[in-house]
């Protein structure tokens, strides 16, 4: 019997190129997102100096999942007034 040759299949699409075009497209928006988060993460440590705490910045930002921006905003400014307020 003789075997016949595997034949590359040239027209098929790896399954991680769908996964690199996707991330491409979505990279402006997570680039937007990203630069959003720091923008709060500054204001948080500006406004409360010694008393800004990475973890409480972080569950707060993080606990309530995916969330508007303006929601998150929010969540955060009332984090900084939480920990004012003592």
């Amino acid at each position: 019997m003789k075997q016949t040759p595997a034949v590359p299949h040239a027209r098929s699409t790896p399954p991680h190129a769908a996964v690199a075009s996707s991330s491409r497209r979505e990279a402006p928006n997570r680039i937007a997102v990203n630069k959003r988060g720091q923008q709060l993460r500054a204001r948080a440590e500006k406004e409360l100096g010694e008393d800004f705490d990475i973890r409480g910045f972080h569950d707060t930002v993080l606990g309530g999942g995916a969330v508007p921006l303006s929601l998150l905003e929010q969540r955060v400014d009332n984090w900084i007034a939480g920990v004012k307020a003592g």
